[in-house]
């Protein structure tokens, strides 16, 4: 199965693929307005590390785990895998409980704005490409197997 990978090395830090994930995951579509009067939480997220010479910034987001903790530990069965083995949320079924917020070992998984349901990447699975993958301006983000992401780290 093939999930998006973050090399570190490449990002700038630019936060284009948290501004194209929200635009993709709200209402409108539309990038202004997805921002300025919608309450969308990203996806993925930008993190900025402080090394003792310089920035550096890494994306966060969900690895889509073989065994998922965070549907093991969904106490409303909102979290599964589904025949693709991506892991997904039904918001409908979300209590907000936020469990698999605290079981994610990757940080992945984000209490959405309205503090009721959880954010997390669903790969894009309804727009045919990873818009996060596809916008980023120094291909820090790749849409990889497992097997091809160790060959280029």
């Amino acid at each position: 199965m093939k999930r998006v990978y973050a090399f570190e090395s490449k990002c700038l830090g630019c936060g284009l693929c948290e501004v194209y994930c929200r635009t993709a995951h709200s209402k409108s579509k539309d990038i202004i307005k997805a921002h300025k009067k919608e309450n969308i939480t990203s996806s993925i997220v930008i993190e900025e590390i402080l090394q003792p010479k310089a920035k550096m910034y890494f994306a966060l987001q969900c690895r889509h785990c073989a065994s998922p903790k965070c549907v093991k530990a969904c106490i409303a069965g909102a979290m599964y895998k589904d025949e693709n083995g991506l892991v997904r949320n039904n918001k409908e079924k979300c209590v907000g409980c936020l469990s698999c917020v605290l079981v994610c070992p990757y940080g992945a998984i984000k209490k959405n704005k309205d503090g009721k349901a959880v954010s997390k990447c669903d790969l894009c699975i309804n727009y045919g490409t990873q818009l996060c993958v596809k916008n980023c301006p120094n291909e820090a983000l790749k849409l990889l197997t497992e097997e091809e992401a160790e060959a280029l780290i």
